[in-house]
């Protein structure tokens, strides 16, 4: 699913910061050299904040690492750049979670329950059912094909009976903006930017409309060798998540300010992104992972991608979500 960027203004911020470098001294607290860790990330609050608030508290070198950071527009992509060896961690949004669930990665985290995905229209129309023939953009495999794919349902439509138009999360910005779709799966905060240009669109569906079906975890992941074969590295990495998982939860605003920094956009932006989404405590994400609770949100959000095509059976969390490694980090 996966999802985001800051709108027009954090598109073109996301460019700037393709590589953000985090680290600087080439040893840690020890004199042993850093190991440096690729990973990717996306620019919003959900796939940035633990990232800015590592780089702002010096997780990384605390934890004798160095994190060479790049910047993705979805989960999909990263999750490919994970299989070509360009990245050994990285982030996605709900709509991706098929692709460890089949196998392509292991989820190593789980981050947030996302409520930012929306199908948005143009003024005019009014209902799911009018979208009927009607031009939808979307980034497939990502979150807003997720959200567009369950409303539809809701609606007795399916996407035949829609134009559906793929396209990344910078062209759907302008595309709707300048009215060359009806309609699109999208997110905010970049939906926020459209409303800048169309301030009357439509926000046909969201997340919430759908929780009594599915919940919507946001996660981190890692390639399966990396998991395998490097796990002192993982669970390094998985330290240093922890660790900022816990101040993002007790200091918001700080995290809000780091974030802001590291996208080069408003505190008020993030801030307002934040707000789509649910920060978990650290404490309950063990105990979520120990009483089966993620679980369950990963078997029902595979439970919707059979049915959407994605998956072509159940597959159990267990092969690809490692919580015993997660929970392992913080002893």
């Amino acid at each position: 699913m996966n999802r985001r960027s800051f709108g027009i203004a954090a598109l073109a911020a996301s460019v700037a910061l393709a590589t953000a470098a985090c680290g600087g001294d080439e040893t840690g607290a020890y004199g042993a050299p850093l190991a440096k860790v690729k990973l990717g990330y996306i620019g919003d609050y959900n796939g940035a904040s633990l990232l800015a608030i590592a780089n702002e508290k010096g997780l990384w070198k605390a934890h004798g690492l160095e994190a060479d950071a790049k910047v993705f527009t979805n989960g999909p992509l990263q999750i490919q750049a994970i299989g070509t060896g360009d990245l050994e961690f990285g982030y996605i949004g709900p709509g991706a979670m098929w692709l460890p669930a089949s196998g392509k990665a292991k989820v190593v985290a789980i981050n947030t329950l996302g409520n930012a995905d929306r199908v948005i229209a143009q003024p005019g129309i009014t209902s799911l059912e009018g979208l009927r023939g009607k031009t939808v953009g979307v980034p497939e495999g990502t979150s807003g094909d997720m959200i567009l794919t369950l409303a539809l349902k809701k609606a007795g439509l399916t996407k035949a009976d829609v134009k559906i138009v793929p396209m990344d999360a910078a062209t759907i910005v302008s595309a709707f903006s300048s009215k060359k779709i009806d309609a699109a799966g999208f997110w905010y905060p970049a939906t926020a930017a459209i409303k800048k240009q169309v301030p009357d669109l439509v926000e046909l569906a969201k997340n919430s409309d759908f929780t009594d079906q599915v919940s919507f975890p946001t996660a981190f992941v890692a390639g399966n060798d990396v998991v395998a074969k490097q796990q002192d590295k993982t669970s390094k990495v998985l330290a240093v998540l922890r660790e900022a998982i816990t101040f993002r939860i007790e200091h918001p605003d700080q995290a809000a300010e780091y974030t802001a920094k590291l996208l080069k956009v408003s505190v008020d932006q993030v801030k307002a992104d934040a707000a789509n989404s649910q920060a978990i405590p650290l404490a309950d994400l063990d105990r979520y992972t120990a009483d089966g609770t993620i679980a369950k949100w990963l078997t029902g959000m595979n439970e919707y991608f059979v049915g959407a095509g994605k998956l072509t059976g159940a597959v159990d969390p267990a092969t690809y979500y490692t919580g015993d490694l997660f929970t392992a980090a913080g002893k």
